[in-house]
């Protein structure tokens, strides 16, 4: 099985793709840059995008996985649907599986929460509801890491100090989540 990770800083951070790997047997290949965004993975202009736009075309992958910028579907609302909407074509136009990782709220009462003027609540709710949208208009898998995020948060420590970044514990639990989603369409799928 090989898997390609696009995303940014929240798919690297703990070495995500290697603790990936470790749970599905699968060779994990990631285009990530810190803050990147799913438009740029579509921009062949930019060296993330031409290296993605290329794997996309040129190699066999069985799933993508797809993060956008932590307040990407929040903030750019229509740029994170239409590029999830191009990268899900481009996907499945080759043969491949996309899955969209969804990510977490901010940490409650964190510095970088208030300095937006956000709710915890609300952030989570929002980034799930569009996650949610996002792949069910483009029938893409989700794996809700957010929500495992919320439900656990108050009882581990998921957040690294900055209160966005994922601590060992929170990339551990997005790699249980992401392998999961595939393993249970792979059932499906025999």
């Amino acid at each position: 099985m090989r898997i390609l990770m696009l995303g940014n800083s929240l798919t690297f951070s703990n070495d995500l793709p290697q603790m990936l790997a470790e749970r599905t047997g699968a060779q994990v290949i990631y285009h990530t840059r810190g803050g990147a965004r799913l438009s740029e993975q579509l921009n062949p202009s930019t060296r993330l995008g031409a290296r993605t736009q290329a794997a996309l075309a040129e190699e066999r992958w069985d799933y993508v996985i797809m993060q956008e910028m932590s307040h990407g579907p929040i903030t750019s609302p229509k740029s994170f649907f239409s590029s999830v909407e191009r990268l899900c074509k481009q996907i499945q136009d080759s043969g491949a599986v996309p899955v969209l990782y969804a990510t977490w709220a901010y940490q409650k009462d964190s510095p970088k929460l208030a300095a937006k003027g956000w709710d915890y609540d609300e952030m989570n709710r929002a980034l799930s509801e569009a996650y949610h949208q996002a792949a069910q208009k483009n029938r893409a898998l989700l794996a809700d890491v957010g929500l495992h995020f919320y439900k656990l948060s108050h009882t581990q420590q998921l957040y690294a100090k900055d209160g966005v970044h994922p601590t060992q514990a929170g990339s551990r639990i997005a790699a249980q989540v992401i392998a999961s989603t595939i393993q249970t369409y792979e059932e499906k799928r025999l």
